[in-house]
């Protein structure tokens, strides 16, 4: 089913626990509704309630189910969209008693990946998380042809059919899981030879709709697809960066995360939590404009801990800041540690986010005299061709002496080269 071309009107469905916070809910139901106005559905009538614990039948009470099937007579909707995850007999349940399509919360957000994956990998991905969540609702299609018992003559051929309905799907989801390990190798190989080089990955991550796209088109001078809508960017990609400030760094670009994100989409979406984990840095990119942002920010952080990445480099970058009542980006920045302040649609207090990229992957700036012996020629002209070079001399041994400011985790790896060595500070002294 492919919502954005059909265009169906639809009942949305709210239903809150006693035991959540109100803000939580509140957030939870209007980024429920921009979900499935994104998706390109039409929203004919809204429905909100609590409940305690969900029905084992329908989730919902028998009230407030003869409520919302009043709705779908009145309004004729051929769709009702919960905001909750229900399970393959619910499902059924619903749409028996309301007469109607039922859509739950994860089909919803698979729906709007299907639409929107465009790359290769991206789109193998989006239908082994599908097939992966329509084998648990097989019966569905075939519950007026399944017999209950067992024995000589009752196997009729509803259950044959699911049978070879759940035999077909399972050769498909391992020919997609074989498939896709390819392509996981393939970039696997692509990571490899990147690592040997002098390139490191930032790794730009966040809430949906967050701008990080807007970002990654800004630091890389690409043009990907940007909307103010959830879910606009579902292909993991990377690129080389095009400013002078930031030398040897790439950028990733990847999916935005969201809450109560489907468990087939985290194991099936392997090439971005790939590129995650590869990454030298993180840049959590955040939509300081959101009244919710403090929900959302916590909710990035949880599935990073989940993913096993909180212990990575990250920085967190707030987003959206010409929104704000704020002067100067580069002054709070200053003020706040692993955070910058920025608007990427006005390019302002991007001086800030060069200088704590900079500072994270390499150190701070420092000036050192260092000795360099004659057969590292190659390693001197390197050493010019990036600025880094203040003065230069030769020692009584003959030795090529450089007086460098540059970073400090740079000349770390430096110090690893055979014949080059610090010169301490005592003698330092004595030269001049």
């Amino acid at each position: 089913m492919n919502l954005e071309k059909t265009s169906p009107q639809s009942i949305l469905v709210h239903v809150e626990r006693f035991s959540l916070k109100r803000d939580l809910q509140l957030e939870a139901k209007e980024e429920f509704k921009e979900l499935c106005i994104s998706s390109g559905a039409g929203v004919c009538a809204e429905v909100s309630c609590k409940i305690d614990r969900p029905s084992p039948n329908y989730f919902v009470k028998l009230g407030k189910l003869n409520e919302i099937k009043d709705l779908v007579k009145v309004s004729k909707c051929g769709l009702v969209i919960f905001n909750n995850d229900l399970s393959p007999s619910q499902e059924r349940n619903l749409e028996k008693y309301l007469g109607t399509r039922v859509l739950d919360r994860t089909s919803l957000i698979l729906d709007i990946f299907a639409t929107r994956a465009t790359s290769h990998i991206g789109k193998l991905q989006v239908e082994l998380a599908q097939l992966t969540h329509l084998s648990t609702r097989l019966v569905r299609g075939w519950s007026h042809l399944e017999r209950q018992k067992g024995g000589i003559g009752l196997r009729g051929p509803g259950e044959t059919q699911l049978e070879t309905d759940r035999r077909l799907i399972g050769h498909r989801i391992k020919s997609l899981k074989k498939r896709l390990k390819k392509a996981h190798n393939q970039k696997e190989i692509n990571r490899y030879a990147r690592s040997k080089g002098k390139e490191m990955v930032v790794a730009l991550v966040g809430y949906t709709n967050a701008g990080k796209t807007t970002l990654f088109n800004h630091l890389t001078q690409n043009n990907l697809y940007a909307a103010d809508k959830p879910f606009a960017t579902l292909d993991s990609v990377t690129r080389k960066n095009s400013k002078q400030e930031l030398q040897h760094i790439l950028f990733s670009d990847t999916v935005g995360f969201i809450s109560n994100l489907p468990t087939q989409l985290i194991e099936s979406f392997k090439a971005t939590l790939d590129d995650l984990s590869s990454a030298d840095l993180l840049l959590h990119v955040v939509d300081i404009s959101d009244k919710d942002h403090r929900f959302k920010v916590k909710e990035v952080e949880k599935i990073l801990k989940d993913l096993g990445l909180s212990d990575k480099l990250l920085i967190r970058v707030n987003n959206k800041s010409d929104k704000l009542d704020v002067t100067s980006l580069d002054h709070i920045s200053q003020e706040t540690s692993d955070q910058v302040w920025i608007s990427s649609t006005e390019q302002k207090g991007f001086a800030s986010l060069y200088d704590a990229i900079n500072t994270k992957l390499r150190g701070k700036i420092t000036t050192n005299w260092v000795s360099l012996t004659s057969d590292l020629g190659w390693l001197r002209s390197e050493l010019y061709s990036s600025g880094s070079v203040l003065e230069e001399r030769i020692s009584s041994e003959g030795l090529i002496e450089l007086h460098l400011e540059n970073f400090q985790n740079d000349l770390i790896k430096l110090l690893e080269v055979d014949g080059f060595d610090l010169i301490k500070e005592k003698q330092t002294q004595e030269a001049i």
